[in-house]
């Protein structure tokens, strides 16, 4: 919804542990999202609302061991020869995905990374002049340096710097795109939230419930 809001509609996701509970939560949205009337004697069934979203997902089988960059490598095929948003799904973000699109298109690199700062939880960047990112380390301990926030914009070109299936994208590729000066990081300081724990999705989840959702913009 985040994406939508921002006119972007078309989606692959990348599924591996229990794809097939996203599968079945898509291919019954309009029974999960309205009212709905079973006559058991005439076997039919009424909605009472048609909650549709303009989005086209391809639910894409990646396999449930297939690292980070091995699920990326596949949605080859789906993207085609133009730049792609790139995010992990656990984070949430008041980011302005336009204005990262315009950042992404205004500098010519491979890829930009969206960067946030909080207590060293995160892999880490070294971001020199025009923000150029030198160095990446990832989950360095706690130094209040910026991290990746998780929402790229990619170059198609990026797939060449994954070898396969056993490929960390957040290790060689991203570390490649840093040393040869094609990974440029868009500074973030607004809400950012990742839920990684259970502690983190109670905190998220009372966020929606008391209505200060700041990444809720629809």
């Amino acid at each position: 919804k985040i994406y939508s809001s921002y006119g972007f509609n078309d989606f692959v996701i990348l599924l591996g542990y229990k794809g097939y509970v996203i599968k079945e939560y898509f291919s019954n949205y309009f029974l999960h999202q309205s009212d709905v009337t079973f006559d058991l004697e005439k076997n039919e069934m009424e909605f009472h609302q048609h909650y549709g979203e303009p989005w086209k997902v391809t639910l894409l089988e990646t396999g449930l061991h297939t690292m980070t960059g091995g699920r990326i490598k596949r949605a080859e095929k789906y993207i085609g020869n133009e730049p792609f948003f790139l995010t992990y799904g656990d984070g949430v973000s008041d980011v302005d995905i336009s204005a990262l699109l315009d950042f992404h298109k205004s500098h010519g690199k491979i890829t930009t990374m969206t960067a946030v700062q909080l207590a060293g939880r995160y892999g880490s960047l070294s971001i020199e002049e025009q923000g150029v990112v030198s160095n990446f380390k990832e989950k360095p301990k706690g130094d209040g340096a910026w991290i990746n926030g998780g929402f790229f914009v990619c170059e198609p070109s990026v797939f060449s710097l994954i070898e396969g299936d056993t490929t960390v994208f957040e290790q060689e590729p991203l570390a490649q795109l840093a040393e040869s000066s094609q990974l440029v990081a868009y500074k973030h300081s607004g809400f950012w939230e990742c839920m990684d724990t259970l502690r983190d999705k109670n905190n998220l989840c009372s966020s929606w419930d008391e209505g200060r959702a700041l990444w809720k913009r629809w």
